[in-house]
Order: structure tokens, then C-alpha cells, then sequence
């Protein structure tokens, strides 16, 4: 397995950019540890694909360096990166058993035969083929296919990193979460490094020990999903991770205190914004607002019951904002007042998050 780095890595597909909106991969710095799972996720048009291929060798970076455990590999051709792909649809060999389809890539090597029996007989048991080893692959369900995939993938040892595009968007919802389950279940058995690339929050949180988010062909932030909920760096992140997403209002900084159309509602340290911000914003998910005996005034919009919680949808001169009740909690009616955890209240100046001074800010 490998350390990934990509070295100031940027990539067009015109030959003569110049404006920013030439560019699919914006300047890239980034490392990945061996051994890491990791995913990147970002809505179709991101950039996401160009920078998997680019790491694979599919693509040649338009600037900047490719370094597999501080090697550069920018120029190495992708069949000799050791690299293997799991890909959206399923790619097997149907007229072959599902032994030979795991066998294959082993064969492929020269790898003696008893090792590839032993090493096959392994990945089966991994991925719960066992009993169907000798049945041919055309027969096999697309969940199935989708695990030979995941297979042929996992079989060999001397690969540097294991990577994974959109590998469950042909699969049944029902079974998504038991090959999300799998997944995680294999990285911690083979300690592999994985990357694995969709659009799905849901997909991206639940395997990866770290998340990368790309928005725009750049990266806005990398971090565990803790992390990318608590504190989005960027408006994209908190609006794209979360259902609903962050709510975000327009404001003013005075003292250090945002403030929404005059009402303060503090943050628990001082924000100043930086010199020639343009738009500032308050950023809170609907997770971390309440309805209060005093506070912002509100007028009651819309309820939702979605089971363990209520999407109460509430206004503020035209202003919508979301937030999330508990079943046993009353809700007002007609009109209300919301109360803003200050710990979960970030500021932003036009899109990136505002790092809050040393001092606290009081009432």
C-alpha cells in the first residue's frame, strides 16, 4: 500500500486556460496516508472523476506532481502504478466462474496457483461468496456481480491503492447498506489505502475515516464526518452534508458579535471579518436551534413529521430557516422564538468560515 500525495496538481482539458473556469482541478495539495480509507464527495461536475483518473494514471495532470510513497509517478503509465478499480458497473467475466473471475487478476501476474487458491479462498470468505465459487458469474444477482468486483479488487497484496467509483449506484437500496457495512468491514481486515469516490453523503460518511469534499474542481475541506457536520470550513459543505442542510443568514459583525437584521446572536468567541470581505453569513444547522421563551422572533411556517423528529420550517422577515424538534417537544403555534447554540453558530465571509478570536463574546 502507499501514501498519496498530489504536489500543486492542476489539471485543464483546454490547452490555453485562463480564467478559473477553465480549470476541472483547481490547485491541489494533498496527502493521504497508507493504510487510510477515504472518500471524495461532491455532486456530478466537481471535478471528482478527473482527480481519480489523474491518480490512476488515466489522466496526466496538466501542472503539478503524483507521488506514491514519495515517488513521483506523474509519467508512469497506469498499468504499472499497481492500481486497482472498482468501477460504477460491475466488470466480470461472465462465461467464467466466479473462482476464475477472483483468480484472474493473480493469474494475470503469474502468481502460483497455490497461492492464488489460498488468496481466493480468503477474499470468498471476506466477501461471503464462498458457496457460490464453482456457479458461473452470469447467474449471479448484480450485488453479486458488484462483490466479484469488490473481489478482484481486494486479491492482490502488492497493490498501492484500491479505488472506488460510484460502486453502489446500480445496487438495490435494500443492499447498500450491507455492502457499505461490508466495505468498512474489509478495509479494517486488509488495512488497504482506499479511496472512495460518489456523490452520496450517506455512502461517503459511513466508510471513510476522512471525507474530502470537492466543489467548483477544488477541494473545500477534508475531515472526519464528526468534523465536516460540527464545523463546516465552506458554505458548500454544511449545505451539502445534512438533511435538511445548514441554514445560512445574512449579517453584520459589531464588537465581534454577528448580528442577524439587529439581533445579535453571539458566537462563544469574536469574529472580526477580514479586510474587503464581501458577504458575510451565519451558519447553523437545524440541529442546533430551539425554540426558547425569548430569542430571535419567529413566525411558524410548516411541520413536517419525519418519525424521531419534526422539520419545523419558521420565518424572520422573508428569511426561511430550518430546524429539527424532537416528537416530545410542544411546538408554538403561530409564532415562536428560536435560540441559537453559540458553540455550533460559525460565521462566513463569502463562502470560507471565519476563525473566531481568543477572547469570548458576553451579552
Amino acid at each position: 500500500m502507499a501514501k498519496i500525495t498530489l504536489d500543486q496538481v492542476r489539471h485543464s482539458y483546454t490547452d490555453r486556460p485562463e480564467s478559473s473556469s477553465d480549470w476541472a482541478l483547481k490547485q491541489l495539495d494533498l496527502v493521504w496516508s497508507d493504510g487510510g480509507a477515504y472518500a471524495l464527495l461532491g455532486p456530478s461536475g466537481c471535478g471528482k472523476t478527473t482527480l481519480l483518473n489523474v491518480i490512476s494514471g488515466l489522466l496526466h495532470p496538466s501542472e503539478g506532481r503524483v507521488l506514491f510513497d514519495d515517488r513521483d509517478v506523474t509519467a508512469v503509465p497506469s498499468d504499472r502504478r499497481d492500481i486497482a478499480q472498482v468501477f460504477q458497473f460491475p466488470v466480470v467475466y461472465d462465461t467464467m466462474s466466479v473462482y476464475d473471475n477472483l483468480a484472474f487478476p493473480l493469474r494475470n501476474r503469474g502468481v502460483p496457483e497455490p497461492q492464488v487458491k489460498q488468496r481466493v479462498q480468503e477474499i470468498a470468505n471476506m466477501l461471503e461468496l464462498r458457496d457460490v465459487l464453482g456457479n458461473r458469474a452470469s447467474g449471479l444477482t448484480a450485488d453479486g456481480k458488484q462483490k466479484i468486483s469488490l473481489g478482484r479488487g481486494l486479491v492482490r497484496s502488492d497493490v498501492n491503492v484500491i479505488m472506488f467509483d460510484e460502486p453502489l449506484t446500480v445496487i438495490d437500496p435494500h443492499l447498500k447498506w450491507q455492502l457499505r457495512s461490508k466495505l468498512k468491514e474489509l478495509h479494517q481486515q486488509v488495512r488497504a489505502t482506499m479511496i472512495y469516490v460518489t456523490h452520496d453523503q450517506t455512502e461517503a460518511l459511513t466508510f471513510a475515516d476522512h471525507v474530502v469534499v470537492m466543489h467548483d474542481g477544488q477541494v473545500v475541506q477534508i475531515g472526519t464526518p464528526v468534523e465536516l457536520f460540527d464545523k463546516p470550513k465552506h458554505t458548500f459543505v454544511g449545505h451539502f452534508i445534512g438533511s435538511p442542510g445548514m441554514n445560512l443568514l445574512p449579517c453584520e459583525i459589531v464588537d465581534g458579535c454577528p448580528t442577524f437584521l439587529g439581533h445579535r446572536l453571539g458566537t462563544t468567541e469574536v469574529v472580526q471579518p477580514p479586510t474587503g470581505a464581501g458577504r458575510l453569513e451565519i451558519g447553523v444547522r437545524p440541529e442546533f436551534i430551539s425554540f426558547a421563551d425569548a430569542g430571535l422572533p419567529v413566525d411558524i411556517v410548516r411541520t413536517d413529521d419525519v418519525g424521531r423528529h419534526r422539520i419545523v420550517e419558521v420565518m424572520h422577515n422573508s428569511h426561511t430557516i430550518k430546524l429539527l424538534s424532537p416528537e416530545d417537544k410542544p411546538i408554538p403555534e403561530g409564532k415562536g422564538y428560536l435560540a441559537f447554540e453559540r458553540d455550533k453558530t460559525n460565521v462566513y465571509a463569502d463562502g470560507w468560515i471565519l476563525e473566531p478570536g481568543k477572547h469570548s463574546w458576553t451579552d
